[in-house]
């Protein structure tokens, strides 16, 4: 683990910008900001979303989405807004990125050959909530794979009563395609999930 009184450790690259978010992968360094954010952001995730809130489990977190090739991670950061460790991006929001990490958005279950396909599963920390951010993040991942990734379809199950997630995924152009009763076991109970997705514009069309 870096030393808490020492420099930052450098954090990684933006992956895509757009106006006021970026995106770039999970880091050690982002530790200990990952981990405040989750933990003050636990009324606003409950019941959905259990993100990791000690450094520990968020290690494990970072490197398997670091490491298992059908997942890929991405953190949303404020552009030229400060961590909480203090840490800013550079002088106009560009290169080393650095600004405060507004939430998440994951690909998992990756699976390519003819299906071409990803989970999403995604958060905003309660800073973040309902100021937009994630909405262009989203817009920003969705690039990324219907391009570089090369993935046709996007899914995002997603539990009925979570209004603000069928809300994001609904003004992202997703559709919905069904109804999963007992579909997810989370926080000790399976749970109905609603079945949104999306497919590939014709500009990525193969």
């Amino acid at each position: 683990m870096p030393d808490p009184n020492g420099p930052p450790m450098p954090t990684a690259p933006y992956l895509a910008e757009g106006p006021r978010t970026a995106l770039r992968r999970f880091t050690e360094a982002d530790a200990a900001e990952f981990t405040a954010r989750a933990r003050e952001s636990r009324a606003h995730h409950r019941p959905w979303l259990f993100p990791p809130e000690r450094t520990g489990t968020y290690a494990a977190y970072a490197d398997t989405l670091a490491r298992d090739p059908a997942r890929e991670g991405f953190l949303v950061c404020e552009r030229g807004e400060a961590g909480a460790d203090g840490r800013g991006g550079g002088p106009d929001g560009h290169g080393e990125a650095g600004g405060a990490i507004a939430g998440f958005i994951n690909i998992n279950n990756i699976v390519l050959g003819g299906f071409r396909c990803g989970a999403l599963g995604y958060g905003a920390f309660a800073h973040a909530a309902g100021r937009g951010l994630m909405g262009e993040a989203l817009g920003l991942v969705m690039d990324l794979a219907f391009g570089p990734l090369g993935l046709h379809r996007l899914e995002a199950n997603i539990q009925p009563g979570n209004a603000a997630s069928i809300a994001l995924v609904r003004r992202a152009g997703f559709r919905l395609e069904g109804f999963s009763p007992a579909f997810l076991h989370i926080d000790g109970a399976w749970r109905d999930h609603e079945r949104w997705a999306i497919t590939a514009p014709a500009a990525h069309a193969p």
